[in-house]
């Protein structure tokens, strides 16, 4: 049984520019004190094609149940110049001694609000000014892990299973359609990436978790 549960996260300043930090406000219950802080993550998937550009954004140890974590925008040079517009994936991550046990993701639609052709596309290179990001907050994918806690170091996790819960991102304008996200979903990607680590974990039931 998992010792922390997230009760409710808030995606703050949405949408905003693209080059804005990332903020979101947590709040989390502990059923029992912990011995050691919790470590927080924010990732930024740059690319659907490979894990190589994602960026963490922001690493920090948190003792306090409800907090606001706050990430610097990914670096653009690090991205492929055709991925910057589109939609990708932003995961906020938590792990007690190193272990991740819980992560969730938002759908992320950044559109290029200047004119231009629609036939050639937006200028290049980018004018990053001009990019607005939307975080798809209303539907985040949950997914837990089951790891050990304290006092149990030696307890074999593989007895309980990851649990998700879906997300699916509006189509709107700019964004892609359920088809299409099916097809090169990053979420997935990163969950497939997961399961070949731990294979002693199974995917068998979806959670129902509601952070809204």
């Amino acid at each position: 049984m998992a010792l922390v549960n997230v009760v409710n996260m808030m995606v703050l300043d949405n949408p905003t520019a693209f080059l804005n930090p990332f903020q979101f406000e947590i709040t989390f219950e502990c059923l029992q004190e912990l011995e050691e802080d919790l470590e927080w993550k924010v990732v930024y998937v740059g690319s659907a094609e490979s894990s190589e550009h994602d960026q963490v954004l922001d690493e920090i140890l948190v003792g306090i149940n409800k907090f606001v974590l706050q990430a610097e925008p990914p670096d653009p040079r690090r991205i492929p110049p055709n991925d910057i517009i589109g939609v990708t994936v932003v995961l906020v991550t938590c792990a007690y001694r190193e272990r991740e046990f819980v992560r969730i993701g938002y759908y992320v639609n950044n559109e290029y609000s200047g004119e231009y052709d629609e036939e050639t596309g937006p200028p290049k290179p980018i004018e990053l000014g001009k990019v607005t990001r939307m975080i798809l907050a209303d539907k985040p994918r949950v997914t837990r892990f089951p790891i050990p806690w304290n006092g149990q170091e030696n307890a074999d996790a593989s007895n309980g299973q990851v649990e998700m819960e879906d997300a699916h991102v509006m189509n709107g304008q700019g964004a892609k359609s359920d088809e299409q996200l099916m097809e090169e979903d990053p979420l997935i990607e990163e969950e497939e990436e997961e399961e070949e680590e731990e294979d002693d974990e199974s995917m068998d039931d979806d959670a129902e978790i509601d952070l809204d």
